[in-house]
């Protein structure tokens, strides 16, 4: 695709060797994420950040990753502090708002809706996650950080192995990943999930078209038996009717050490999109697995500002320009990685 100047929507509009020349590139922002280098490469540009929903990871994520690259961050967070509380359409909010921006990362709980500003907005605009929808940014992350993982253990992507597992019907980190993989071929997926709550069948059946191993599974233990990777998500109680019908589902599929010992591989890489429940009645991840080498959630967060900061320069078209803006830290960095 023509990164520069383009919305970023949906994973679809992507081809191999798009994704391919975004890790590529994330690749080369390593040094300015790790404070090593700073680069000054998006000076005066502004980001107008506007999440509708609650976010702190995405949200803070994008505003570093551009404030990495030199560039400012405006923040709209909730309908209470906008004009859409008053009643202005997204068409009216993004004609003005991309008027005081370069570029916009959104997040709406609405699905569509994120597509629908970016119809009206005068700059591009990526999709921080509209709804149950998609969350593109989250999908390009996660498997930056699977073929870092699986990389590390001798495996290449092209025979991953991986288990999907909680609330797949609304949790859009997951549909964005599983149109992803459809770019690549031979994946062996195993979703994991209550009856209510598994992946739309349009998204399975994209999978098995494109001629991936799909089963689909409500039993933890042998799922997560032979797989390079555990993605594990929570219900997202967010997008239920009620909190009590979450409650149903909460807590069904935990992941500890003693599981994760008895029915995983030794080098199973445990991912999730975070926020991780911790509440004692959900805990699908449980925090005994904090001292895993292979728990991966933290370098999968720190790995999107790799990949954000990489979309921002190519949307941008700065790519080529990064190095030269740049020069070396001067304060104390030592073991933030």
């Amino acid at each position: 695709m023509q990164f520069a100047g383009s919305h970023i929507l949906s994973i679809q509009q992507f081809e191999r060797e798009d994704v391919e020349q975004i890790f590529t590139i994330a690749d080369r922002m390593v040094p300015y994420a790790r404070r090593e280098r700073i680069t000054r490469v998006l000076d005066g540009a502004i980001l107008g950040s506007m999440f509708f929903e609650p976010s702190t990871r995405t949200r803070v994520s994008f505003g570093s990753a551009f404030n990495l690259l030199g560039g400012e961050v405006r923040e709209t967070t909730g309908f209470e502090s906008t004009a859409i509380a008053k009643g202005e359409s997204l068409y009216d909010t993004a004609r003005v708002l991309s008027g005081y921006s370069d570029v916009i990362a959104m997040r709406h709980p609405k699905e569509g809706s994120v597509a629908e500003f970016a119809a009206a907005s005068r700059v591009p605009v990526i999709n921080g996650g509209d709804g149950s929808n998609e969350h593109p940014s989250q999908a390009l992350l996660d498997l930056y950080t699977i073929r870092s993982e699986v990389a590390a253990r001798g495996r290449p992507l092209s025979q991953l192995r991986i288990a999907m597992v909680g609330d797949l019907r609304f949790g859009r980190t997951v549909h964005s990943l599983c149109k992803l993989l459809n770019l690549f071929d031979g994946v062996q997926v195993v979703l994991v999930s209550p009856e209510a709550l598994r992946m739309p069948a349009d998204i399975v059946e994209s999978l098995r078209e494109t001629g991936h191993d799909v089963l689909e599974s409500e039993r933890l233990e042998e799922s997560i038996a032979h797989v390079d990777i555990v993605y594990s998500t929570r219900i997202q109680e967010e997008r239920f009717n009620s909190q009590e019908e979450a409650d149903l589902y909460r807590g069904r599929f935990r992941l500890n050490q003693s599981i994760y010992t008895h029915h995983c591989e030794p080098n199973t890489v445990i991912m999730h999109p975070l926020p991780r429940d911790s509440r004692e009645h959900a805990r699908e991840l449980d925090e005994d697995l904090n001292d895993n080498p292979n728990l991966a959630i933290f370098r999968q967060a720190d790995n999107g500002l790799l990949v954000r900061m990489a979309l921002f320069a190519l949307i941008l078209d700065v790519v080529d320009q990064v190095d030269t803006h740049a020069r070396d830290v001067g304060w104390y960095t030592a073991g933030r990685f």
